[in-house]
């Protein structure tokens, strides 16, 4: 490298999500027109660990990673970095495995090391810029629920494919008198059900921040099949859980078998539960990993390539430090620190709720109507 060439890196952690070849594509090509040099750590944030794992990123080489799922340069949110307790709000961080990732990073003379991930990521990134490495984050969950930005790439190319199921599921539901129920990703925030509830005109979402009755979720069942509807579409999330009830976890974290409570399996657990109260056939999809494969969808990539952009103008304008974020129509640099810490959910008496309500949506926790009222 010549001495006066500058030089960034990127590394992409934790879960895969549609866009994150789109985010390094645009890194690596805002960089280049400035005649900087991009490398690329491999294997997640675990890649900065000796041995070090990077390789040169060439612009000439961008293109295809536009609509390309995944993401080039590998991930993990395993290793010596996922030492976790019990939920990611716990994250335990190994200073010493910090400080190693810091001094290699710092072995690269690196403009900047530009972050992409989620909750978990950006806290490694953090340690790692309190350990003094220049960092600068860009917002990655398909859940949705980072505080800090209006909204994280990943999102809406999820929600896509969910309400993609749920037009698929409507018509055997309606052509079998069913009701079918579609389990989406989403441990404490209900995004991705309640948009794609809405957009997929569901009877019934469940979100982790209402909780919900079997008698109100039967009810509104029972309701459309009294209206001539026998049938009905139920949207839930992984993270919802009745009143007084407990998470549904996966068979591998009832065992122990895993450092990191996985939720999963209340999809099914509706399903059963309602053929049960009220006799009706009930079948239940879960969408699982199917919502992070996959190409971005439009929305994603425009946002994904403003994101990498707006990344690349943060080092040089000596934004170090920071996380981009969606701020109304714009991309904007705030403090890295916004980013992390908190989950932002959806406002149980926000208006997308409040709008799913007014054309009869039900989120479970609607009270009985005392009999004799009019």
């Amino acid at each position: 490298m010549a001495a006066d060439r500058r030089r960034i890196g990127v590394v992409t952690g934790g879960g895969d999500a549609p866009g994150l070849n789109t985010v390094i594509r645009a890194v690596v090509m805002a960089a280049a027109r400035r005649s900087w040099e991009t490398i690329g750590i491999l294997g997640g944030f675990e890649g900065l660990l000796p041995p070090i794992a990077q390789r040169p990123l060439d612009a000439r080489q961008m293109d295809a990673l536009l609509f390309r799922g995944g993401t080039v340069l590998g991930t993990s949110n395993r290793g010596r970095f996922s030492g976790r307790s019990g939920s990611r709000s716990h994250q335990r961080l190994d200073p010493i495995v910090v400080a190693e990732a810091a001094a290699m990073a710092r072995s690269l003379n690196l403009e900047a090391l530009i972050c992409i991930g989620g909750d978990g990521s950006l806290r490694i990134a953090r340690a790692l810029a309190q350990a003094g490495v220049p960092v600068v984050g860009v917002p990655k969950t398909i859940d949705n629920d980072l505080p800090g930005t209006d909204a994280t790439f990943g999102f809406e190319s999820a929600v896509s494919v969910a309400v993609d199921a749920l037009d698929r599921l409507s018509s055997t539901a309606e052509s079998h008198q069913r009701v079918m129920v579609l389990e989406v990703m989403g441990h404490h925030a209900g995004w991705i059900a309640a948009h794609a509830g809405v957009a997929g005109g569901a009877d019934v979402i469940l979100i982790p921040e209402i909780r919900f009755t079997w008698e109100a979720v039967c009810r509104r069942v029972e309701e459309r099949a009294r209206a001539g509807m026998p049938y009905s579409l139920i949207v839930v999330a992984e993270g919802a859980r009745p009143v007084g009830g407990r998470y549904v976890m996966t068979a591998a974290s009832r065992a122990g078998e895993s450092r990191e409570r996985r939720l999963g399996g209340i999809g099914p657990k509706v399903a059963a539960e309602l053929q049960r109260r009220t006799g009706r056939e009930s079948r239940a999809v879960v969408l699982g990993h199917l919502q992070r494969g996959g190409p971005p969808n439009a929305w994603d990539r425009q946002l994904c390539t403003r994101f990498g952009v707006a990344a690349v103008e943060a080092v040089a304008s000596g934004a170090i430090g920071t996380m981009v974020a969606l701020r109304g129509s714009t991309i904007v640099p705030v403090p890295l620190a916004t980013g992390v810490g908190r989950i932002r959910t959806v406002p149980v008496d926000g208006e997308l709720v409040r709008s799913a309500r007014a054309i009869g949506i039900s989120f479970g926790d609607e009270p009985a109507i005392p009999s004799g009222s009019g």
